[in-house]
């Protein structure tokens, strides 16, 4: 896992008054080495008690609490939900019952998905001066100059940037919004990426 020009852990400190980032990282096998493949395998086991190869919702939410000993990750059920929502169903398997639930095939893409929305997540919180769960204008244009370091970008406008952001247009930015914009902002970028 190599660190990018995008410098979030000096923007976001700790992930938690015990846990550094890089303890938080090395939580999450994703690399595509025969050692992170069978940690992910061991993971996946631990996640599945039942052993039937799907994961649901609370067993994922589950084994990000009691397998990986990620409290801070546990806490933040919208980073997870998004993770969810992203992994399911991407194995592309003809089982109806797959696209419910996460398979085996895609353990290693909720891995990436969870450590991502996470670190979005805390961003969001840190954006989030008024801790509501929403970003206000006030709030977006006092951090506008750190997201534009953090994800290296410039924002020219915005007033105009906020509202594009704001797809429902409630003059509030939920997270699912400032991710999914994050992430376009992420992907379009040159060899950009979270880690």
């Amino acid at each position: 896992m190599t660190t990018t020009d995008i410098d979030w852990k000096s923007f976001l400190g700790k992930v938690s008054t015990e846990k550094d980032w890089d303890e938080f990282l090395a939580k999450f096998p994703v690399d595509r080495t025969e050692e992170e493949k069978a940690k992910r395998a061991e993971i996946f086991a631990a996640f599945d008690p039942n052993g039937n190869g799907y994961l649901s919702l609370a067993e994922i939410d589950k084994g990000c609490r009691d397998i990986l000993g990620l409290y801070e990750l546990f806490e933040a059920k919208k980073a997870i939900m998004r993770a969810y929502q992203a992994a399911k169903g991407v194995g592309n398997n003809t089982d109806e019952t797959g696209a419910d639930y996460v398979e085996k095939n895609e353990f290693r893409l909720l891995l990436v998905y969870l450590r991502d929305y996470f670190i979005l997540w805390k961003i969001f919180e840190k954006i989030d001066t008024g801790n509501d769960a929403r970003i206000n204008m006030d709030e977006f244009m006092r951090a506008v100059s750190k997201i534009e370091t953090f994800f290296g970008i410039e924002i020219a406008q915005p007033e105009a940037e906020f509202a594009i952001i704001d797809a429902n247009s409630g003059g509030q930015l939920l997270f699912d919004e400032f991710a999914d914009w994050a992430l376009k902002k992420i992907l379009l970028g040159e060899d950009k990426a979270l880690v």
